[in-house]
């Protein structure tokens, strides 16, 4: 299954890209519109780029009347990413959500490097939603925590169906001229091939802690990488920063992905998940 990182395709002003995945993610939603975080936005480095966006988005109330919609008529299933600044927040947008048909699952972002954190902890909030709805719930965890499998854990034990791995990584960029900040608020969150080998970490020590579903993300670039994150033990994977310079990667994944796969002799994704893990290893037929 490929998906889309949350933030990194507009599926309205794209909808052919949309229709070239699994499933499509909406960018994060929160509580009240939020205009995000003062400009400069974005700004590339050597191996992809920094954002600090600050989560702008119309709000709950224009996504349901308007986007959600929209969005189905694309014909891809839909996951909602959701965020907010307490417990409360992620309660509410999933109570709102639990009833739209149009929603196939509810990615909790928990991770958001560019904008103030909730003070609860991320199972206290996996608990919160988890009472407010009966979808399907993806825990988006960072990977900068230190304790990332124990969080993992916690969140499995809360409620959580399912991880999203990883979201950015808080980096800053600096103008070659004046030596100054790059971008409006100084740091932003980083996505790129450079964040591969941490995404993949993240994604092998949280399946070997849980054996939960897994989204994983983070470098994604070519079939090899989305091959290397199944044996890590994701069971789905998302394309992010490479969907701005390839618009064309979901089907080009695919097809190098299938081709990889076939290599080893493994029949489908599914096959390859968790091979990390095995005793032994799988080498190219």
């Amino acid at each position: 299954m490929i998906l889309n990182a949350s933030g990194c395709l507009d599926a309205l002003e794209a909808p052919e890209v949309a229709r070239a995945l699994d499933v499509f993610v909406t960018k994060t939603v929160t509580p009240q519109p939020r205009e995000g975080n003062r400009p400069v936005r974005i700004a590339e480095t050597e191996a992809g780029m920094l954002n600090s966006i600050g989560l702008e988005n119309p709000g709950i109330e224009k996504l349901l009347a308007e986007k959600l919609p929209r969005l189905a008529e694309l014909g891809v299933p839909l996951w909602v990413s959701v965020g907010g600044f307490a417990a409360g927040d992620y309660a509410d947008l999933c109570g709102q959500l639990d009833d739209r048909d149009e929603v196939t699952a509810i990615e909790l972002n928990l991770s958001c490097p560019n904008v103030d954190e909730a003070p609860e902890s991320a199972a206290e909030i996996v608990s919160a939603a988890r009472m407010q709805t009966r979808k399907t719930l993806y825990a988006k965890l960072s990977p900068a925590a230190t304790d990332l499998p124990d969080t993992a854990r916690a969140v499995q034990a809360a409620g959580a169906d399912g991880l999203t791995l990883v979201n950015t990584m808080r980096g800053l960029a600096l103008d070659e001229k004046t030596l100054q900040p790059r971008l409006g608020r100084e740091t932003g969150g980083y996505s790129g091939p450079g964040l591969k080998p941490i995404a993949l970490a993240a994604v092998y020590q949280c399946y070997g802690a849980t054996r939960m579903p897994i989204a994983g993300m983070g470098g994604i670039t070519t079939g090899r990488d989305a091959l290397e994150f199944l044996a890590a033990g994701a069971s789905a994977i998302g394309l992010g920063t490479v969907l701005f310079a390839d618009p064309d990667a979901p089907g080009r994944v695919r097809r190098e992905l299938a081709e990889e796969l076939a290599s080893r002799g493994l029949s489908a994704a599914d096959d390859a998940t968790g091979l990390a893990h095995s005793s032994g290893p799988v080498t190219v037929a």
